[in-house]
């Protein structure tokens, strides 16, 4: 059963499906501005500096927690299916992430759809790993990670990179990552009643914008579950098991497995998309972050 706590993600998710639904074509700067308020049910992390900086030539923001492993790196994608958020509303529970780990985060501000389409998001995640790299944190000391839009993100970078021959970080962490660009998981269904925010609708106009004129659905870069996904490093996937998006993570899983990629997935009873938000808040977040810094610790050279 839930947590009491838990139910302040989904007042917060009720409360823009009412004003979508109050102004279905509300203009795209006040939707932003409404997704400005995610990090609102975050706590604060507490003894975390934050300062920002140009990652390659893309916005970044440094979270780095009092006495961390400064060569030690979480480099993190926001939400918002490519379209809203950013590197501050991700600013606190990233925090969280990093606190845990005893490392810093690099939270990447990439250019958002439809001003950049794909594959601007990922082409700009590959240029703040390649700026990681080139300032001297070694790949196997960079984890990443990403929920939703980001949670795809934690993926088609390491996809991206390899492309471009870069060597690939130590492991991936999607969080309710969003894959499917045409909603076909039978979860829309089966947890259509359960998931406060996300349906087929929103998905696929979100896709649309994403896309752009020229994109596909099926392109590896955009839904990785097209991808080769052979060599990757290990992946946690962490996922509410009240999501509509809960197929997209098991069918990643499946995916990885089937090229042999090490994975683990956690799915959690009764939990909305990005449940990690109420870090600080509900034990189910904090629990969640605990298992994450508990796994990838020794991935990236930590005790």
């Amino acid at each position: 059963m839930a947590s009491r706590q838990s139910e302040a993600l989904k007042v917060l998710y009720r409360s823009w499906i009412d004003a979508l639904g109050a102004n279905p074509e509300m203009p795209l700067d006040e939707l932003r501005r409404m997704f400005e308020h995610w990090g609102d049910v975050t706590a604060e992390p507490g003894g975390v500096d934050y300062l920002e900086t140009d990652a390659g030539g893309v916005p970044a923001l440094w979270a780095a927690p009092k006495g961390c492993q400064a060569d030690r790196v979480l480099l993190c994608a926001h939400g918002g299916g490519y379209v809203t958020a950013s590197m501050y509303t991700h600013r606190k529970v990233y925090g969280h992430f990093a606190k845990a780990i005893g490392c810093r985060a690099l939270i990447v501000h990439y250019g958002r759809a439809p001003e950049n389409p794909h594959p601007g998001p990922v082409d700009d995640m590959v240029k703040a790993y390649g700026w990681l790299i080139e300032s001297g944190i070694g790949p196997k000391h960079i984890a990443f990670t990403g929920d939703s839009a980001g949670g795809g993100l934690a993926v088609t970078t390491m996809l991206r990179a390899r492309q471009r021959g870069m060597p690939l970080p130590a492991a991936s962490i999607p969080l309710s990552p969003w894959l499917d660009m045409q909603a076909t998981g039978s979860t829309f269904k089966s947890n259509a009643e359960k998931d406060v925010l996300v349906s087929a609708p929103i998905i696929q106009t979100m896709a649309s914008t994403f896309l752009g004129d020229n994109g596909k659905p099926d392109d590896p870069l955009a839904n990785p579950l097209h991808a080769d996904l052979t060599g990757l490093p290990p992946l946690l996937i962490q996922v509410g098991a009240d999501e509509t998006l809960l197929d997209d993570s098991r069918a990643l899983a499946a995916a990885a497995r089937r090229a042999g990629v090490d994975v683990t997935l956690e799915e959690e009873p009764d939990m909305q998309h990005v449940y990690q938000f109420l870090a600080g808040v509900a034990p189910e977040a904090d629990a969640a972050i605990g298992r994450m810094a508990r796994w990838v610790r020794p991935k990236l050279g930590l005790a």
